[in-house]
């Protein structure tokens, strides 16, 4: 969920960007199928360059397969690790670029995380493919831009390499561990992908220390510090056994790199856990906000979650 990532995770410069782009009809040297042209580095997996764009950007999206992976085909829900090489249409330096940092962008296909042209452009590309997108202001930035590298109604080009797509189940699956301490909340064991219950004991003095118990303990590999996991979560406050933030409200799941998490107890309490499993996190208030009230969460909360590790990366 947008709203509790922005409290857990260190903002990042994210890709949400527009572009513009032209179909003339006619290629040269500067244009390459209605595109720029790809000037340096055109094989997968090299740092591109490319040309200015040349006359009017075209008003829709524009995808061009610049090579063909023999992957399989990218789906809604699927989480692809990509690099990327971003350009205004009449720009000549990127504005930004993941090329030669040393780690893929990781991206959930569909889940609104990014520009509406990445989501709909790298929807049914193979992995291992190289595509060119010219993404129109409407599907980009629009009107607003992100000054100062991209002006408002500006264009953005994006060359993309689909280096790993990964699919994301439903629900954790795997053997349910008993949850014999009535002191601690009990979480549902559905595996349905529906929304997953969490019921918080009453008059019971939350732990001091941190939980991490599995629920459902699965058979994927342990999450290391480093990783980026996707999840869902449903997210409540001991004190009042209200939800504050639930992925099950709309559908959709929750992309995390460990090494950005702000809230310590999520970081210590999923490293070690594996992946496919659902687990149970008691957050002592040292280990979450603390003293300072974020959102509908009053200061010094003990925060209580029940978490689905669906995909580690």
């Amino acid at each position: 969920m947008r709203r509790l990532a922005g409290l857990l995770v260190v903002p990042l410069l994210l890709l949400f960007t527009a572009a513009c782009g032209d179909d003339s009809g006619s290629d040269s040297a500067q244009m390459k199928n209605g595109a720029p042209a790809i000037t340096k580095g055109a094989e997968f997996g090299q740092t591109p360059t490319l040309s200015t764009g040349k006359g009017e950007p075209p008003k829709e999206l524009k995808v061009v397969t610049v090579s063909e992976g023999t992957g399989p085909a990218l789906k809604k829900g699927d989480i692809a690790q990509v690099n990327y090489y971003g350009q205004v249409w009449d720009g000549k330096e990127p504005f930004d670029q993941s090329f030669g940092k040393g780690k893929p962008f990781d991206v959930t296909i569909g889940a609104g995380a990014v520009i509406k042209g990445w989501d709909q452009g790298l929807e049914g590309q193979k992995v291992g493919s190289r595509v060119e997108l010219v993404i129109p202001p409407d599907l980009g930035y629009g009107a607003q831009g992100s000054p100062p590298k991209i002006q408002p109604n500006a264009t953005l080009v994006f060359v993309v390499d689909i280096v790993k797509g990964t699919t994301v189940p439903a629900s954790a699956t795997g053997k349910e561990v008993a949850q014999d301490n009535k002191d601690l909340p009990k979480v549902g064991t559905n595996t349905d992908g529906k929304e997953v219950s969490v019921t918080v004991p009453k008059d019971v003095t939350p732990p001091a220390k941190l939980v991490s118990n599995y629920v459902i303990e699965g058979d994927g590999p342990e999450v290391k510090d480093t990783n980026t996991v996707t999840v869902k979560f449903n997210g409540k406050t001991w004190k009042d056994d209200k939800t504050f933030e639930s992925t099950y409200t709309s559908d959709q799941t929750v992309t995390w790199p460990l090494e950005q998490l702000s809230v310590k107890g999520l970081k210590d309490g999923l490293v070690g856990k594996k992946a496919g499993s659902r687990v149970l996190l008691v957050i002592p208030p040292d280990m979450g906000f603390g003293d300072k009230e974020q959102g509908t969460i009053p200061a010094n909360s003990t925060l209580v979650f029940s978490l689905d590790i669906l995909a580690v990366m």
